[in-house]
């Protein structure tokens, strides 16, 4: 199986963590771990929306199947769609079935497979999106300093202090804009950026204190809960995280495969 990703250039930059395409020659099962972001993938002329996830999700490939995606950031998917993640969590919804009589989808369709002929050895430049949803989402978006701060492991309520709202209205924007609520949110981001250091080698011992674990049992169990596998099999498996910094969103990437 090749697998590639490329940080993108141009105004979509800041919502979306990588344009990515994947092909393979013999039947595969490929475990997709939680990360807390929504794709929009071109896989057999159709596009789909695949939802957050709150535990691996196992894709078959067929033989010669080449797949293209739009990885979004946590949070930047939905407010395009007009639709709340948590009705996509979980599942792989064909685009047209979200959006029907939509031109929208077929543009997006047609936009995927540029993108996926553009690949290549530097960033993909990308262009803003064709009007998808033409609908507004209900709840507001959740800033992404809000999104960093629960996966660092702050508590929901100091959360909603700080931006001065309630702890009711920000649960209400976490399972809007991210699929799930801020405790769910918490357990996703440091399940990923606890596999990123397992996959650098990083011992199980040293990752739970680093990523925010009590100790190392319950590492082990969250691996298990939202990976399927123990650490030891995770680490043996490609990781992504990305970090945004607090500014303008830029990132640094651990590969990734």
């Amino acid at each position: 199986m090749s697998y590639r990703e490329f940080v993108p250039a141009g105004p979509l930059a800041w919502t979306i963590e990588c344009a990515w395409q994947a092909s393979t020659d013999v039947p595969r099962d490929q475990r997709v771990l939680p990360d807390g972001c929504m794709d929009l993938i071109l896989l057999d002329d159709r596009v789909i929306v695949a939802g957050p996830d709150t535990t691996a999700h196992l894709a078959r490939t067929a033989p010669g199947t080449t797949t293209t995606g739009l990885r979004f950031r946590p949070g930047a998917l939905p407010p395009l769609l007009g639709v709340p993640a948590d009705a996509l969590r979980d599942h792989r919804v064909p685009l047209a079935e979200l959006l029907p009589r939509t031109p929208g989808v077929g543009l997006v369709e047609r936009y995927l497979r540029a993108v996926g002929d553009g690949l290549g050895d530097s960033p993909v430049p990308l262009g803003a999106l064709p009007g998808l949803g033409g609908r507004r989402l209900r709840v507001a978006a959740l800033p992404g300093g809000a999104v960093r701060a629960l996966g660092r492991g702050m508590p929901a309520a100091e959360v909603a202090d700080r931006l001065g709202i309630t702890v009711r209205t920000l649960h209400r924007r976490c399972v809007g804009t991210l699929g799930y609520g801020p405790s769910v949110v918490r357990r996703v981001l440091r399940f990923r950026a606890a596999g990123a250091l397992l996959f650098d080698g990083v011992p199980p011992a040293e990752v739970a204190v680093r990523a925010g674990y009590a100790d190392q049992p319950h590492l082990s169990r969250e691996v298990r809960a939202l990976a399927g596998v123990s650490p030891g099999e995770l680490a043996g498996r490609p990781v992504r995280v990305v970090e945004p910094d607090n500014q303008c969103g830029s990132e640094r990437t651990s590969l990734i495969g």
